[in-house]
């Protein structure tokens, strides 16, 4: 299914444009087991949640329950606001989970990220598990048989939106139907080329303001290499740049570069026809912005680096309040890095490489030297076939009641589940979204294939609730 402009027939709930701010709720913990698949190791944690049941007028309403990903679940629930808005429609509980060792939910405290031994209960398994005992407390069978449980609708984006897919698959019983935004489900090996990504990548960054932009991108790759490789050019780029950290030797360079390729991605995610304040303070269209300062072919070298120093303080400083640029991270602090870092040196193996047609360097896909620097970082090795074992990768033969939306400007969309056989599976193309844009706040600059894409969510979410309550669930 292609959400474009001419969708508007489909379905019609008319949402006030809102703000994305001050969604209101009740913060909560939960004591979950540290290990649900032991009987051996009692020990137990706090689990974040956060919950608004002011919406839901009596007992038949849905659970709208989102399913946290890497990051303080506040974070998500103030960048979700299709969930806020569709929930007094629905008569509806809203739940935001937060995802272990990430945000306030950490098992072992200050301790959590201290050694591989504390790690080792980061998973996506332990995660749903922890969704699941959060479920059956919230939403319990009643002692009365005429009675039924809330039907839970997931919900979840970008690696929340691969939870709420794999949820509604592991515990179809506990959830209904899942709404899967942006998920790259088909992100691991054998699955999907690992050039998708950058290829997108480069794409949207060629469309979004004049083919010059990844040109020039593609030589301060070259450039800042050769400055790096003498003092003189040590000190110019510590000049332009303020770095926080002053870079001393030609290896530091790689941190910046690794900061870089990060800043890329984000900026095509959050590419949103209006300001945003999700991966970083942005304003509209931030690729626009950032290649709008890269538009000239000739550049000398010192004029180059002095356009591109402008062209990512669109990212990197678009308020005017930074001092000095940190390269540690590109994402916002209320973003578990560290903690997604693990993950993919463990159970997310997500293949990437580059090749000459894309404005990175190339790259080859290199499991084993990709190995090794795990092992080097937290002394674990990853398994490339986990994901897949644990989660069907292609297949998706069994799965019902999921819909898959993926904006086709979002890089990560090349992982995700453009296709499908399974008519018990909805898939929506998004041809003018970015990054789970379907799932933030109405805004009156959406373009009609995301408000398109609501559409479909909606009545997916009324049908599985329909279906829900014309059963029993006791015969």
């Amino acid at each position: 299914m292609v959400i474009t402009n001419s969708i508007f027939v489909l379905f019609l709930i008319l949402i006030p444009f809102a703000s994305s701010e001050n969604y209101k709720y009740e913060i909560k913990f939960l004591d979950v087991p540290l290990d649900h698949f032991s009987y051996v190791n009692n020990t137990t944690f706090k689990l974040r949640y956060l919950i608004n049941n002011t919406f839901a007028k009596d007992d038949t309403g849905p659970i709208l329950f989102y399913t946290g990903n890497e990051g303080d679940i506040e974070l998500f629930a103030q960048n979700t606001g299709f969930m806020w808005e569709i929930a007094p429609q629905l008569n509806a509980i809203v739940v935001f989970a937060e995802h272990r060792f990430y945000g306030k939910t950490q098992p072992f405290g200050n301790h959590s990220y201290d050694s591989p031994q504390h790690l080792g209960y980061l998973t996506s398994e332990q995660a749903l598990a922890d969704f699941a005992f959060l479920l059956n407390s919230l939403n319990p069978v009643p002692k009365n048989s005429r009675e039924k449980p809330r039907p839970v609708i997931a919900f979840g984006g970008s690696y929340g939106g691969m939870l709420s897919a794999w949820m509604r698959m592991k515990y179809p019983h506990l959830v209904e139907g899942s709404i899967s935004s942006s998920a790259p489900i088909r992100q691991f090996k054998g699955l999907t080329p690992c050039n998708v990504f950058n290829k997108i990548l480069t794409s949207v960054f060629k469309t979004a303001y004049h083919p010059t932009c990844i040109e020039n991108i593609k030589r301060v790759w070259d450039l800042l290499k050769k400055l790096a490789g003498n003092g003189d050019g040590l000190k110019t780029l510590n000049e332009k740049f303020r770095f926080c950290k002053n870079l001393t030797k030609v290896e530091d360079l790689k941190e910046f570069t690794d900061y870089l390729t990060d800043v890329y991605g984000n900026l095509a995610m959050a590419n949103y026809p209006y300001p945003a304040n999700f991966l970083a303070p942005l304003p509209a269209y931030p690729v626009r912005e950032f290649c709008g300062r890269l538009d000239r072919i000739n550049f000398t070298d010192i004029e180059l680096l002095n356009h591109f120093e402008s062209a990512l303080s669109i990212y990197s400083n678009y308020t005017g309040k930074i001092k000095c640029l940190d390269i540690q991270s590109a994402y916002d602090s209320n973003m578990g890095d560290k903690g997604w870092e693990f993950q993919a040196c463990t159970e997310m193996v997500m293949p990437m490489c580059a090749d000459e047609s894309d404005m990175f360097p190339v790259e080859k896909w290199d499991f084993k030297k990709y190995s090794d620097d795990c092992f080097k970082k937290f002394s674990v090795r990853p398994n490339e076939d986990t994901a897949i074992i644990n989660y069907g990768g292609r297949s998706l033969d069994a799965a019902s009641n999921i819909v898959f939306s993926n904006g086709l400007l979002d890089p990560w969309s090349g992982g995700g589940v453009l296709r499908n056989s399974n008519p018990k599976i909805k898939i929506v193309l998004i041809t003018e979204g970015a990054h789970h844009m379907d799932l933030r706040a109405a805004h009156e600059k959406d373009p009609g294939s995301v408000i398109g894409a609501r559409k479909v969510h909606i009545k997916s979410i009324q049908e599985w609730i329909s279906n829900y309550h014309k059963r029993s669930i006791f015969k």
